[in-house]
Order: C-alpha cells, then structure tokens, then sequence
C-alpha cells in the first residue's frame, strides 16, 4: 500500500484542480448534452503511468458511448476552449475549509468559450469520487472500470431526463432502493468509520452484510460474482476537521455499476467511512 501511495504522491502537481461543489448540477440539458455521443470525449492522462495505464485500459472495456481520444494536461488547455470536445478528466477538489485538494474526482465536463474564464466555469456533467488527492491504495484501480461506466450510464440517462441531470446522487442510489436492497453487501472493515459501535453493527447487520478485510472485497468485485455489492471509500489522506468530505459507495460486481453513493463531513464523532447512518440507510426495507 506504501509503494502505491508513492506512485500517486507526484500526482498534485499534474492534475487540473476543480471546484466540485456544484456536483452533479448541468444548466440546460438539452443544450449542454445533446451532442455528447456525437462529439469526440477527450480522456485526459495524468502523467502518472499507473493511473494512466488504468485509465486506458477502462476506457477500451467501457466507454462505447461516443468516440474518444487520450490527450494530455498541456492538450487539454490548448482544446478546452472548444465546443468540439466532452472531456473526461481526473480532477483534484478543494472544499470551503480545506487548506489542500483533499480528493480526486474522475469528471466529465464540456469544451467551450465559458472555459476562458477558467475551468471552474466550464459545465461539469458529473463528478465521480476516484482517490485521495495525496495518493491512493491500489483499490481506485479495482473500481475505476465501473466509475468510467458509471459515469457514461448517467451522461446517456441525462440526455434524457431532465431530473436525472439535476439529481446524481438521487439517480445511482436509486438502484440501491429498486435492487440492491436485495443483494449480499461485502463491507470492508477498512471503510467503515472507526465511529460506528458493536451495538450499531448488531442492529443493522444482517445476515447477507459481511464485514471483511480489503483483499477478500476486492476479490469479490473482480470475480464478478452475482448478486454482490462492494464497498469503496474515499476520503483524503489527511482530512481536515469540519471541512473535508468522505464518500461512501458500493459497486455492483457483476453488472460493474454503482449502486450506493453518500457523503458526509469529517468530525470527530463522524471519521472516514461507512457511518452508522449508512448502516441504518442500507438496512431499511431488507
């Protein structure tokens, strides 16, 4: 895990930063999205041979929506400008109170004249969680086929739906409400909150929610096995206290979708991950 994070640390310095807190938010659907599987999506690679080899390798399995190419930082300031190109594009996000970029977003945005004025004003169609900022663990690479996947899943549904475009988080959580309530849900220990007590563990554990180590959840995931939900959390290596975020979602491992996706902000009463809140959300209705 130390290797990896030092593959990631040189990270910050490459990558574009990104305010991330209208997430999820598009202005005109119709006029933003109407384009997207006719215009080329530039992928935009970090630098970073390992998140980059990923990214490439996720991209040939699951982007089949719209033309695409790999570009890099310096050819995506040179396009961004233009209404030619979508760009899909790892994104640090600094929130209100952070010193530093805390988490790293795999985004889609749109090309156009706005981008002059800064990417921040360029229109962002969907943000996904990927890895901290300072560097990540080695899971981000398990779960990034099925964040690229999720994301073109929403992108195409938006086109569509006006609801959808204005309502992200609303839309992944629904097929939590519709099927995964249903379905075994494999939580690492390492991404449930040190928080969460034996009592609430008792509560709302059943006996199709397993508590298990990384490797065992991982190994779940890239089984594909059927009618399984997989834990992934992201937060920064570092979180400061009332202002930065941790996200909390669960991946379908056969069908290679999300399924869940929360976040909340660090305290100390609420730490990194799957808080007793999530558990009581999972539980409803099993």
């Amino acid at each position: 895990m130390n290797k990896m994070k030092k593959a990631f640390a040189v990270l910050g310095a490459l990558l574009v930063c990104l305010n991330i807190s209208g997430q999820g938010k598009v202005n005109t659907r119709k006029y933003i999205l109407n384009d997207f599987t006719d215009k080329i999506t530039q992928v935009v690679l970090t630098g970073n041979e390992v998140l980059d080899s990923g990214l490439r390798q996720e991209i040939v399995n699951w982007w089949t929506s719209s033309p695409y190419e790999f570009c890099t930082k310096d050819a995506f300031e040179e396009r961004k400008t233009k209404d030619l190109y979508y760009f899909l594009i790892p994104a640090e996000s600094q929130f209100e109170g952070e010193k530093e970029p805390g988490i790293l977003f795999l985004t889609l945005v749109k090309g156009g004249p706005e981008a002059r004025e800064g990417i921040r004003h360029m229109h962002e169609i969907i943000s996904l969680p990927l890895m901290a900022a300072m560097g990540g663990s080695g899971r981000e690479l398990v779960f990034l086929g099925s964040i690229v996947k999720s994301i073109q899943e929403f992108t195409l549904d938006a086109m569509k739906s006006e609801k959808t475009a204005y309502s992200m988080d609303s839309w992944f959580n629904r097929n939590y409400a519709r099927e995964g309530k249903m379905k075994q849900i494999y939580l690492a220990k390492d991404d449930l909150s040190e928080n969460v007590t034996e009592k609430q563990l008792q509560r709302y554990l059943d006996e199709d929610i397993f508590l298990c180590t990384d490797e065992e959840a991982d190994e779940v995931f890239l089984s594909g096995r059927y009618h399984a939900l997989v834990s992934y959390t992201v937060a920064p290596l570092l979180p400061e206290n009332k202002a930065s975020y941790c996200y909390k979602m669960l991946f379908d491992a056969e069908e290679h979708l999300l399924y869940y996706i929360h976040k909340h902000k660090i305290t100390e009463k609420t730490g990194s991950g799957f808080v007793a809140d999530d558990l009581k959300r999972l539980a409803r209705n099993r």
